[in-house]
């Protein structure tokens, strides 16, 4: 699906992405990035590694001749070609190494004065990052790469992420794009399922949510998104998703699935987030700009349950203290609608419920069970 672009309304500058580069400054970049201990030589480790495996397999041979009860020259002789053989796919498998880490440290340099360019920072690579969304709580060997993050007017981070799940056979690797925008203030968790990503089996999300918290909301909105909340903050939703804000997520940012989580926006695609594709950069700072002088309305929200919870903390304290069981007895107890809920959400609105994916599991039995009842039957 070709992402909606908005790169007049978003100017920034592309040269770095397109221009041709100098290898020299390229090997320079890549010199200091393994000098500051920020990314490793590709290439000595796979020559490291592709010798490890020769020399190995080359001991099993001479072991393997030598043991046999035939001339140990005649056996030797009879190996050569085997060797030749080894020893091509090993300068094949280094050459190829070689021309692969060229593209990814061309992509790096690209990356890193794009990003200079536009007032950002570059990482390589980043293990386990601390985000709280859907995405980065689940699976091992969880890793952003290609980061690019600015800090005006507030964090926003482009980056590519990967985790694998399972073990053996049934391991998995799952590969993410995504944007994080810092919030100045924690939200209710909110999901927006882009409806334009789904496949025939349902949501592309790694999380099910249960349907009750399903909120339909006016207009087109819900042919694009299917928006989850907690029960009982549907209003809180309806305050946070005004028409206008909605409108803006339709018109840029219908292809990506949202999560709002803690105070972290995130925005989640299936393709690269941080690439050399101005197209892919243009649809991006669009998305993020459309909603950006919006999150002022966002973060005069706040939790009415969390001042109802410190009003009780507060009556339990006094009563505790001072014998006093009657709440209305209170002398600071101030009158209902004064006070201002301070900054938070309360418990039962800082994660949404989940649920198993059934549907999803029982469609995957009977793909699985399909050959075996062929093959029962045939």
């Amino acid at each position: 699906m070709t992402p909606r672009t908005t790169a007049a309304s978003v100017p920034f500058d592309i040269r770095a992405l397109t221009e041709r580069v100098d290898r020299a400054a390229v090997r320079a970049f890549t010199k200091e990035l393994r000098a500051s201990g920020r990314t490793h030589n590709e290439v000595t480790a796979s020559i490291v590694g592709y010798g490890v495996v020769l020399v190995f397999l080359a001991g099993m041979m001479l072991i393997g001749a030598a043991t046999s009860r035939s001339s140990f020259l005649v056996e030797l002789s009879e190996m050569g070609p085997f060797f030749v053989v080894l020893l091509v796919a090993a300068i094949v498998g280094v050459v190829v190494t070689f021309f692969s880490q060229l593209r990814v440290a061309t992509r790096r340099y690209r990356l890193d004065r794009f990003a200079r360019a536009n007032g950002m920072s570059y990482t390589p690579q980043r293990a386990n990052p601390s985000l709280p969304g859907m995405i980065f709580n689940t699976g091992s060997h969880r890793q952003s790469f290609d980061l690019v993050r600015g800090d005006e007017p507030r964090v926003v981070e482009f980056a590519n992420y990967v985790y694998t799940t399972g073990s053996g056979k049934h391991r998995r690797t799952h590969r993410w794009g995504y944007v994080a925008v810092k919030l100045d203030t924690p939200l209710p968790h909110i999901v927006l399922d882009a409806t334009g990503n789904n496949s025939l089996l349902g949501s592309n999300l790694p999380t099910s949510y249960k349907k009750e918290q399903r909120l339909s909301l006016e207009g087109d909105f819900d042919r694009h998104f299917a928006l989850y909340c907690p029960e009982g903050y549907e209003q809180d939703a309806l305050y946070l998703f005004t028409p206008d804000v909605m409108s803006r997520f339709i018109d840029n940012a219908a292809d990506l699935d949202v999560e709002i989580v803690d105070d972290w926006l995130l925005m989640y695609t299936k393709r690269n987030a941080s690439t050399t594709d101005p197209a892919t950069w243009a649809w991006l700072f669009g998305a993020v700009a459309a909603v950006l002088d919006k999150l002022d309305q966002w973060e005069r929200w706040r939790d009415e349950r969390m001042l109802q919870a410190a009003s009780a903390d507060g009556h339990a304290a006094f009563a505790t203290a001072t014998g006093t069981m009657t709440a209305a007895s209170l002398p600071f107890a101030p009158p209902a609608g004064l006070l201002r809920p301070p900054p938070g959400v309360a418990p039962e609105g800082r994660r949404l419920a989940t649920r198993f994916p059934w549907v999803l599991c029982g469609v995957l039995l009977v793909v699985m069970a399909v050959p075996w009842l062929l093959d029962l039957f045939g």
